[in-house]
């Protein structure tokens, strides 16, 4: 396992690898950790997987010791084998839902190395002294048109790009996920483009597990009140077990069930966790919602795009410090802060700071809040980015053509000629 920090010397260097030579995922600037040589990533906070994995495994356990075990006498012999093997089979596939969605790229964008490069727009709120260079910054926004509708795309501070539509940054995670639902405490990583539908399968299906188990517990209890000649209740004392499961399986169904219905919504309105609670689509028009048949379609039948990042690719070692400044004047940890710069998650630490609301489109990370230098970013080939390639890939998807508003189309996370909005 490999955390996020690289290998300070050459014995962290993979097997084979010169000493300037590492992988991507060893000099990866997110909070991520990596498994079987960068092959699995995880969130930072991946402790809470096991928990997951024990809520689920440790019922399932009581479940055919205590339960399945009994019915396998009460009913016909291959009925009885059936429920056991039904309540195992679902088990691992929650199970399987749950690991696919947190340990593959949820839909990283990479970072790139420097800030663009726009014009040279003088920033006058920051004094210049005799002798300095004057200070420049890239316009904090820019449009463009989704479906006929304008939306406006930020600029990460903390991955030096414009974000694509749907794009936001997570403080928990410190990437920048495409199509950005929400992180998950549970799966211990963030929900977007790449992971959304296998989050959904594991949702719904441990929603039915749930109802699995909570129904064959009464079907229990029910056997031993009609072999026993008791009420409901004297059976239900008879098999703790029982009682135990169907509290517990009560409980969680009202949790995984929630979850399961607020999403079969979103999907239906295309619409992300983040953007339900941030716009509220229902006070204005959403640019992505394309009917409610298209949009499950696009949820469940097109096909998963690539991941961005080949964290297993072989780079070299940089020794110098990730530049931060375009034209010797920019300096991009020096960026004033607003209020928008506060990620989900992060708002305690932003108002500590001063900031004393939410700003009205987006967000940026946490570590823009800090003033600190920028890490290495060790020879990663993150590049620039193309903007309008992954705009127009948005459009066609959505069956219309994207264009930019109020700047240059070619290439915004390198050149920019649009000019700052005062």
């Amino acid at each position: 396992m490999y955390g996020v920090h690289p290998p300070k010397n050459s014995d962290a260097a993979v097997a084979g690898d010169t000493a300037d030579v590492i992988r991507t995922y060893q000099a990866w600037e997110g909070s991520n950790v990596f498994f079987l040589g960068g092959r699995f990533i995880f969130g930072p906070d991946i402790q809470s997987i096991f928990l997951s994995i024990s809520l689920i495994v440790v019922p399932v356990v009581i479940f055919c010791v205590f339960v399945g075990r009994k019915l396998l006498d009460d009913f016909n012999h291959h009925l009885g084998i059936l429920v056991m093997v039904i309540a195992i089979v679902l088990s691992v596939y929650v199970l399987t839902m749950l690991l696919v969605t947190s340990g593959r790229d949820p839909g990283i964008v990479p970072r790139n190395k420097r800030p663009p490069e726009p014009e040279v727009v003088l920033d006058q709120s920051l004094d210049v002294g005799p002798g300095q260079t004057p200070q420049l910054r890239p316009p904090r926004f820019k449009e463009v048109t989704v479906n006929g509708l304008t939306v406006k795309v930020k600029y990460c501070d903390t991955c030096m790009l414009y974000r694509p539509p749907r794009c936001s940054h997570c403080s928990i995670c410190d990437n920048c996920v495409d199509r950005f639902d929400h992180h998950c405490p549970w799966v211990g990583q963030c929900i977007g483009l790449r992971n959304y539908r296998f989050y959904f399968m594991f949702v719904s299906s441990a929603t039915l597990l749930c109802i699995y188990i909570f129904a064959f517990c009464w079907v229990y209890a029910i056997k031993i009140k009609n072999s026993e000649d008791t009420s409901i209740w004297g059976a239900l004392i008879k098999t703790p077990a029982s009682i135990v499961l169907i509290i517990y399986t009560f409980i969680c169904v009202w949790f995984v069930g929630g979850l399961t219905v607020f999403h079969l919504y979103l999907i239906s309105t295309n619409q992300s966790t983040y953007e339900n609670f941030r716009y509220r689509y229902d006070r204005t028009e959403n640019p992505y919602n394309r009917g409610i048949i298209e949009n499950f379609k696009e949820v469940f039948w097109r096909s998963i795009p690539p991941s961005k990042n080949d964290f297993r690719a072989v780079v070299e070692r940089e020794s110098e410090t990730r530049d931060g400044s375009f034209g010797g004047g920019f300096v991009n940890s020096y960026v004033a802060k607003t209020p928008s710069d506060i990620e989900m998650g992060d708002w305690k630490a932003a108002l500590n700071n001063g900031s004393g609301g939410v700003d009205q489109y987006d967000q940026t990370g946490h570590n823009d809040l800090r003033g600190h230098p920028r890490r290495s970013s060790w020879g990663r080939r993150s590049g620039s980015w193309d903007l309008t390639s992954d705009i127009a890939s948005v459009a066609s998807a959505l069956g219309d053509s994207n264009r930019i508003v109020g700047g240059s189309s070619d290439n915004l996370g390198g050149q920019l000629t649009g000019q700052v909005r005062r």
